[in-house]
């Protein structure tokens, strides 16, 4: 299992069509549902990721979004379908004239139905294929977000684990150099020392312990960052072992990673589908020249009147009064011929959002290509910097013991050991800052393939340990046992 991690964090593996993507997120988040317990106040990976799904605003916002966006084809179908309407008039009719004087009023009612069907509407037809890839392109950027949320989580996680290493390793450096500073006192009171060193040792406390009130404000702004995250208050976290393994990525070819993010990356096949929508919409503009065929049909029922028939005589007792049915169908040819420019401003309009939508996607594609290799070259030397922080620690360590030996015969002062103290807590802050420089990039390097997913939480879940205490665990435990 201390292999299986990163063996597979750092492999690129093949996504689920995208039509499925966004399902297999919410399956991934009913498995870490039943993994992870947020009922306490103490942080783990999997409970703050599943608060993060559940409360994340800008996550729900794009999910409404999505849903919004899904709309835009059935309302284009509808334009290619038939349309059937039905309605009634009344009115009240008044007559009036002169010669002879007559005067009569009388109400009117009329109902009436119509139905049209298109049949050639090349327009339409175009909308609903651009409707379909700005679906698509909505789909493909919630998963992307949903992508991002994963990320997000691990970086606000291991973020306070930094946050926390920080101030447990400024800590044992202020303890470390009070020790020093009441060494030094102790040696000038036995002539053994000037009062120089017992300034340079007050001067390195102090400086240790400003440090430390800046470390413990970072602690308290990373459980801000977890808080407004999850909508929830945690007061301790489940840290990192450091027997994570670190191991280069699998495969260790920058340009095949690059290859697969080019056709997996979300984000950039989003974009293919947004120039496939413009290409569409430039398509149903230039269809505005392009006559138009309907079937109609309507029936109406109602005063003779209200058909335009006129009775034969003034009102007269044998003038028809009843109602009249009338009923038609046919087909309606329409050509457009001059509609005051507009549809050739729209058809330039299209042209140039065609355009810009094709120099998005460009940009988009070399983004992509640059984060790739970045990523890919941020894995490598992190690992290099996670053994060679470590070694440091090392050197660092039987360095202040030689300082504190050669003080002891005369050979060091109080300065050198001094300095050697602030070396080696300074290699423990860039280890920690090393490791967790390699979780991040790692997740990235995996966000810009397009294969990130939650499963990756789950797996770097493995390596976390309930008891941690960052004033104990911030070494590893043999360098901790020699320190």
């Amino acid at each position: 299992m201390a292999e299986s991690f990163y063996r597979y964090s750092t492999r690129i593996v093949m996504t689920a069509p995208t039509r499925f993507f966004v399902p297999l997120f919410s399956l991934s988040l009913m498995t870490l549902s039943v993994l992870a317990d947020a009922s306490s106040d103490r942080a783990d990976l999997l409970g703050v990721y599943r608060q993060a799904v559940e409360h994340d605003a800008q996550l729900s916002a794009a999910r409404h979004d999505y849903q919004a966006q899904r709309e835009s084809v059935p309302q284009a179908r509808a334009g290619l379908l038939p349309t059937l309407n039905a309605g009634s008039t009344v009115e009240s009719v008044r007559l009036q004239r002169d010669e002879p004087g007559l005067t009569r009023s009388r109400s009117t009612a009329v109902f009436q139905a119509s139905l049209n069907q298109p049949l050639f509407r090349a327009d339409r037809w175009f909308q609903l294929e651009a409707a379909h890839a700005s679906t698509a392109q909505a789909e493909l950027e919630l998963g992307a977000k949903e992508q991002g949320l994963v990320l997000t989580t691990a970086q606000a996680y291991f973020e306070t684990l930094r946050a926390l290493d920080l101030l447990a390793a400024s800590k044992a450096e202020e303890v470390a150099l009070k020790r020093q500073q009441q060494q030094a006192q102790a040696r000038l009171e036995n002539g053994a020392s000037s009062i120089t060193d017992v300034l340079d040792a007050q001067a390195a406390y102090d400086n240790a312990g400003a440090n430390r009130k800046l470390a413990e404000r970072k602690v308290e702004d990373a459980y801000e960052g977890l808080a407004r995250l999850t909508r929830q208050d945690y007061s301790s976290i489940e840290g990192i072992a450091h027997q994570l393994p670190v191991e280069l990525p699998a495969p260790n070819d920058a340009n095949e990673w690059v290859s697969h993010a080019v056709r997996q990356n979300l984000a950039l096949q989003a974009s293919n589908y947004a120039v496939i929508a413009a290409e569409q919409t430039h398509r149903q503009r230039k269809a505005g020249y392009a006559p138009t065929v309907d079937a109609v049909a309507s029936w109406r029922k109602g005063d003779n009147d209200s058909f335009g028939y006129s009775n034969p005589t003034d009102f007269g007792r044998d003038g028809y009064r009843g109602n009249v049915a009338q009923g038609s169908i046919g087909v309606e040819l329409n050509i457009p011929l001059y509609s005051g420019g507009m549809t050739r401003s729209q058809v330039r309009e299209a042209t140039e959002l065609l355009a810009q939508s094709e120099d998005e996607r460009e940009d988009r594609r070399r983004e992509v290509v640059q984060n790739t290799r970045n990523f890919y070259r941020a894995v490598n030397s992190d690992i290099e910097q996670v053994m060679a922080r470590r070694q440091t620690i090392r050197s660092g360590q039987a360095s202040v013991k030689a300082n504190q030996v050669g003080r002891d015969l005369g050979s060091r002062n109080t300065a050198d050991v001094l300095n050697a103290q602030r070396q080696l807590y300074s290699a423990v802050r860039e280890y920690n800052n090393a490791r967790y420089d390699y979780i991040i990039d790692t997740l990235k390097l995996k966000q810009a393939a397009g294969t990130l997913s939650p499963t990756d939480l789950t797996d770097l879940a493995m390596y976390l340990t309930k008891d941690y205490d960052a004033d104990r665990d911030f070494l590893p435990p043999e360098e901790r046992r020699a320190l």
